[in-house]
């Protein structure tokens, strides 16, 4: 049996893209469950982890210290995944090494220069690669347009769904239950997740709600505050912070629209979360996310904040007069991003190294 490393230290952060990533992969392989391969995973969320997924995964310990040439794990195993790009977890060893590249916003939001540390170390990695995978077509594009990519096998594997298995919400009452016509987004409060042009876009939409959930504890947040505050909407505009996974699919299916104006994705994971409960989605129509959206979705043309508005009411109205359809287009779109799917591709990607 052939072992294999899954570098997956970015599961002990669950409510972000990478953590969510992390842990849905380590679930498709669950499911596919390959009696030639035996996994190694990269945690400190062992119990958790077991009460998941029992002894099926073998468990090593993350350190941070392990992040040095010296202090590398020394244990040769047959195949070595980076699933994070950003770990500087390496291999101690020479053995075949894949990369799972997520997105290199990096270059744009730290810095441009190929000499900076983040840049060269992610060189290091590309140049280190046996094989390389991408989250997205939008992924691979703009990391060779950034970057002298090695002549290694390349593969783009689409995420999954992690909202694909509805829960049970017959009994469950969410913390935050507006009344009436309301928008729902969720993720990390970064700059690029342009949160604060939905706080905007409220004033030219009087009837409408909206609930922002993340992690608002990021300086980012305070911007998005301020925009609350200076609109005075603040009676209409709720920051959830983190919430459960029942919350998030109780908006994900019972709001009006789901709106997710990010300015840089690599993949976009919300948006399919909420096209499989039929909500119609307002995307940017950038970088990735025409890409995961297909021609299910709405996508805003510019971001000015009352043009915004205009397409969330002209597409609802669209999206009234055919509900059946559009809602059928929606969810055939969720459908066809699948945790076991992807999954099996990435065991292909093993067996071609081993």
């Amino acid at each position: 049996m052939k072992e294999v490393f899954l570098e997956t230290h970015n599961i002990k952060n669950p409510f972000t893209g990478f953590g969510q990533y992390n842990f849905y992969l380590l679930k498709g392989l669950y499911h596919c469950a390959d009696p030639s391969i035996r996994f190694t995973v990269h945690t400190q969320k062992k119990e958790f982890l077991k009460q998941e997924f029992g002894n099926f995964f073998n468990y090593k310990f993350y350190m941070g210290l392990r992040r040095y040439p010296a202090l590398r794990l020394r244990k040769k195993y047959d195949v070595w995944h980076s699933v994070n790009q950003n770990t500087k977890v390496e291999p101690h060893h020479n053995i075949p090494y894949v990369l799972t590249i997520h997105d290199v916003n990096f270059i744009e939001e730290i810095s441009s220069d190929l000499n900076h540390p983040r840049n060269r170390r992610f060189i290091e990695k590309l140049n280190r690669a046996n094989a390389i995978t991408y989250i997205s077509e939008y992924a691979k594009q703009s990391t060779h347009a950034s970057f002298d990519v090695p002549k290694v096998p390349e593969y783009v594997i689409y995420n999954g769904n992690p909202s694909e298995a509805a829960l049970d919400l017959s009994k469950y009452t969410p913390v935050n239950k507006p009344e009436g016509n309301y928008l729902f987004t969720i993720g990390d409060f970064w700059e690029r997740k342009n949160f604060h042009l939905l706080v905007e876009m409220m004033p030219y939409l009087s009837d409408f709600k909206l609930i922002i959930a993340g992690n608002n504890d990021r300086p980012y947040a305070e911007k998005v505050r301020e925009r609350i505050t200076a609109l005075k909407v603040e009676h209409r505009v709720t920051l959830a912070g983190r919430i459960s996974d029942e919350e998030k699919q109780y908006h994900l299916k019972n709001a009006t629209a789901f709106v997710f104006p990010s300015l840089r994705e690599g993949f976009g994971l919300p948006p399919i979360e909420a096209m499989r409960f039929g909500t119609p989605v307002f995307l940017a129509n950038a970088t990735s996310l025409p890409e995961i959206g297909g021609d299910a979705a709405f996508y805003w043309k510019n971001f000015n904040p009352e043009d915004m508005a205009s397409e969330v009411q002209k597409g609802l109205i669209t999206f009234q007069k055919n509900k059946e359809i559009h809602t059928q287009k929606l969810e055939q779109q969720a459908a066809l991003f699948n945790w076991n799917t992807a999954a099996k591709q990435y065991l292909e990607v093993y067996k071609s190294l081993l």
